[in-house]
């Protein structure tokens, strides 16, 4: 595996061996200088050889390994079902974003370029590949899919490039695209981009890489040094609302980013309710409300995206000035990713972090790792508008994170907060000396309250806590629907005198019986009462006639069925 290492190029598309319908394209869109990495890459993917790459977010590696996809299959068809060139992806939004870049340039020389992805229907992903689409840019899933279906076949696969190899790994697709791979011809150019070249990346590379050149372009994982980095400390949840407003409202282009769907949501709907146009991007979202949501960012319409993780390395709209990270990511390499939505192509941006106290030092440890130094700003005392240029100018040094022990801000209830004022509660707290106490607000003098529990009757039998004590007041006695009290009612129930319960009652001999109640000694029994259903003389009349005597009516003559007419 050889190693290279790009250098600034301002050397034009020419010297790089592309077709000239493509190079007049790239100039339509104000593009006539690669970037150190398309300078790297594109010509050792134009010799064929295969490519590792690991390059920072921004820097230009859609066309990095598009332009030599397309110089390559350029001048010829292909078949129906059978594309010639893959290009696999972690999200749909990078699947739409991969698109809108290659494909006015895959028009300039007639080429069909299809996006594969789910969440959207099958025909007219099924209908685009019979139609014979010379380049796929699909996620592993809905490829699938196509592949056990029948509609997409591998066997004229000429060169499959892996974006973001590190993130497919993270989602889990690492099965999936390992056998993607396999079913691609053994001979077949491969080209891998990834942040991180370690675990299942590493068993990608040694599986399916043939010799890869090797283009580190930043040493350090992919970190912006065009990037402000800033920590942004506030006392609580509501604090983080107000933090993140006065943020967005200063600097209109900006990106948020959640760790959960609902909090995307909820926070997108609070800065619209509070004047700010902000839409939301996640998975729970369909691709059409996804697109539409993206779009509407992207031409203006919205001043603020909120997203999750998912979409993050999908986000790719120019000119962004801002991310907040409203919630910490999970590790250095999706901070780097989140940030990495500001500052592209060279261009110079802010990335502010909202944490509170508790949680400073896992924010300190976390950009330790990621090889940034930010700036630290206290939500009272920060610049008013919050602008990317005011936060540059005002907070202070990070502070060293500390190496076990409680967390910043207090181990225990008596102490004092610190710096922020957080305790071990979290959140701001104020000052303890103002707060009257340390129980967390004001809790007022005891003295005044009416002094500890002896005195406001703790004890039970303080309060008359025995029956006998409880009628020594002055309250009126409670009294039953008879009008008699309590008292004259215990008397009754405890006296010697009261009859038992049932005494009163006869016994059971002396009961009547109630099985006889209703019935008369006079009366007849059934057996001699008359038969009032029918008399003698109806059973005589219907007798007659019947030479067996039975009482039943003579046969009347039926009419026949339909089907002994003979007709």
């Amino acid at each position: 595996m050889s190693s290279a290492t790009a250098v600034p190029s301002t050397a034009p598309f020419d010297a790089l061996d592309l077709p000239a319908p493509l190079i007049a394209a790239l100039a339509r869109q104000g593009i006539t200088v690669p970037t150190p990495v398309q300078a790297a890459v594109i010509p050792d993917a134009r010799g064929g050889h295969d490519v590792l790459g690991r390059a920072q977010t921004g820097s230009g590696k859609t066309l990095a390994f598009g332009l030599p996809i397309l110089a390559r299959l350029a001048g010829e068809r292909s078949r129906p079902k059978h594309p010639r060139a893959l290009i696999v992806v972690p999200t749909r939004e990078l699947a739409s974003q991969v698109r809108r870049s290659l494909e006015p340039l895959a028009e300039s020389l007639r080429l069909k370029l299809t996006t594969v992805y789910g969440g959207t229907p099958y025909d007219r992903q099924i209908k685009a590949l019979r139609n014979g689409a010379d380049i796929v840019v699909a996620t592993p899933g809905r490829l699938e899919d196509l592949i056990n279906r029948g509609a997409c076949r591998m066997d004229d696969i000429e060169i499959t490039v892996l974006d973001e190899a590190d993130h497919l790994c993270d989602l889990g697709f690492y099965p999936v695209v390992d056998q993607l791979m396999r079913a691609t011809p053994q001979g077949s150019q491969r080209m891998l981009l990834s942040a991180t070249l370690d675990g299942d990346v590493d068993r990608l590379v040694r599986t399916h890489l043939r010799s890869p050149k090797l283009h580190e372009l930043d040493a350090n994982e992919g970190s912006v040094t065009t990037m402000d980095h800033h920590v942004m400390v506030v006392g609580g949840f509501r604090d983080k609302v107000a933090a993140a407003t006065a943020l967005v409202e200063a600097n209109p282009r900006s990106i948020v980013f959640t760790r959960t769907r609902e909090g995307a949501t909820d926070l997108a709907e609070s800065l619209t309710q509070g004047g700010i146009e902000a839409v939301d991007l996640h998975g729970n979202l369909s691709q059409r409300v996804r697109e539409r949501n993206l779009h509407k960012f992207s031409t203006g319409k919205a001043q603020v995206v909120v997203a999750t993780d998912v979409a993050a390395r999908g986000i790719h709209v120019d000119h962004v000035g801002l991310v907040v990270h409203y919630d910490a990511p999970a590790d250095a390499k999706a901070y780097l990713h989140r940030s990495g939505r500001t500052a592209r192509a060279g261009q110079s941006g802010a990335v502010v972090t909202i944490t509170t106290p508790r949680q400073l030092d896992e924010i300190v440890r976390l950009q330790s790792r990621a090889g940034v130094e930010p700036r630290h700003h206290d939500i009272r005392s920060a610049p008013r508008p919050m602008t990317a240029e005011a936060l540059a100018e005002s907070g202070e040094q990070a502070p060293a994170p500390r190496r076990g022990g409680a967390p910043r801000g207090g181990a225990s209830r008596g102490t004092s907060s610190g710096r922020y004022g957080a305790g071990n509660r979290g959140g701001y707290q104020g000052n303890r000396e103002d707060r009257g106490g340390s129980r967390g607000g004001y809790q007022g003098n005891r003295d005044e309250r009416g002094g500890g529990r002896e005195d406001r009757g703790g004890f039970r039998e303080d309060r008359g806590s025995f029956r006998g004590d409880r009628r020594t007041d002055s309250r009126p006695a409670r009294t039953d629907r008879h009008g008699d009290s309590r008292s004259a009612r215990d008397e009754r129930s405890f006296g010697s005198d009261r009859p038992q319960r049932g005494s009163d009652r006869p016994q059971r001999s002396e009961r009547p019986d109630f099985r006889d109640r209703g019935f008369r000694a006079d009366r007849p029994q059934r057996s001699e009462r008359p038969d009032f259903r029918r008399s003698d003389d109806s059973r005589d009349r219907r007798g007659a006639g019947r030479p067996d005597g039975f009482d039943s009516a003579p046969e009347r003559p039926r009419k026949p069925r339909w089907s002994q007419t003979g007709n």
